[in-house]
């Protein structure tokens, strides 16, 4: 047990008009059993929870809610604070560890007014899961607080998401540019260049195929090293007690985040390309972003399937090579 500082709101929600509401219904003690907080980070959402946890855990008066008294635990310190997540490369939360959760937040608090369990990426609930947790929702513990983070709140249960007060959050932006991503979008608009200039012969046509496979590769080496980069930071800052089969879920979550951080920027690049040629009225330009935005998009929806990001990567790049050669 330490005397610690109470844990800081995100710099980009603390002044949002949701920590007000929280702040308020914590005063008066009239906070939701069951809170979904969603937003486009997860890294946000949990810096949120930990901070609402603390104030729910550790009241003004002291951890203990005696009068006069200061000392406090953190969050993952606290005997009444409990976390589930999701597990393994398939990043799923099983119906067994829910019951154990639920069993868990059953008894007493240990030493603080009320028990809380935030539950980490709640859409990666699979069926049986999210039908035993929805029964908890129904009938929620005594003094408990159950809070589910995630960036997809249309993946929830319309009945888990009908039994929670909603509370969006901004991101909290941190520019972050992998080792070599400039420079490979540089080349991919170069190479969208070329291919609106026209392809003459066949070398051309076989420079254009070998470019594409390129970008393709090297992709590939840029997000493996970026993952490893953050997943190294971020391992510094995870509970100690966190099993194997849960790193490895988070470290598969980081890749995929950052993946899908890389495709929306390749959207950006593409729509800047054509924004001075849409200008001019060119109608091919139109036809082909319009056909390439709608492609990139499959490709991130076969992404969600689990589709290797190379394979996704490549069947964009080889139709673009078709849309934007075609005029």
């Amino acid at each position: 047990m330490s005397s610690v500082e109470t844990t800081p709101w995100p710099s980009a929600v603390a002044a949002t008009p949701s920590i007000a509401v929280i702040e308020r219904a914590i005063e008066r003690q009239r906070l939701s059993h069951s809170l979904l907080l969603t937003g486009d980070d997860i890294e946000t959402l949990q810096h949120v929870a930990l901070a609402l946890a603390d104030r729910l855990l550790n009241p003004k008066g002291g951890g203990l809610g005696l009068p006069g008294m200061d000392v406090r635990f953190t969050p993952e310190q606290h005997p009444d604070f409990f976390t589930l997540r999701p597990t393994g490369k398939m990043r799923q939360i099983s119906a067994d560890a829910t019951r154990d959760l639920i069993g868990k937040v059953q008894v007493s608090p240990t030493m603080a007014p009320r028990k809380v369990a935030v539950i980490h990426e709640c859409d990666r609930m699979n069926i049986s899961a999210a039908n035993i947790f929805l029964k908890t929702l129904e009938e929620p513990p005594a003094n408990t607080s159950l809070l589910l983070l995630t960036t997809r709140p249309y993946a929830l249960l319309p009945t888990i998401r009908s039994r929670c007060l909603h509370f969006r959050f901004p991101t909290d932006t941190v520019s972050f540019a992998p080792n070599g991503w400039n420079a490979w979008l540089d080349d991919y608009r170069a190479w969208l260049t070329r291919l609106v200039k026209g392809i003459a012969d066949k070398k051309a046509a076989a420079d254009s195929i070998f470019s594409a496979y390129g970008l393709v590769a090297r992709f590939g080496a840029i997000l493996d090293f970026a993952t490893d980069e953050v997943w190294k930071k971020q391992k510094e800052k995870l509970p100690a007690e966190l099993s194997e089969e849960e790193q490895v879920a988070i470290e598969t979550g980081i890749a995929n985040g950052l993946r899908s951080r890389l495709f929306i920027e390749i959207e950006q690049a593409t729509r800047t390309f054509s924004l001075a040629r849409l200008k001019e009225n060119d109608a091919g330009t139109r036809r082909a972003l319009t056909a390439s935005i709608e492609k990139l998009e499959h490709a991130v929806g076969l992404l969600r399937l689990n589709l290797n990001e190379s394979a996704a990567l490549e069947d964009f790049l080889l139709a673009s090579l078709r849309l934007w050669s075609r005029k």
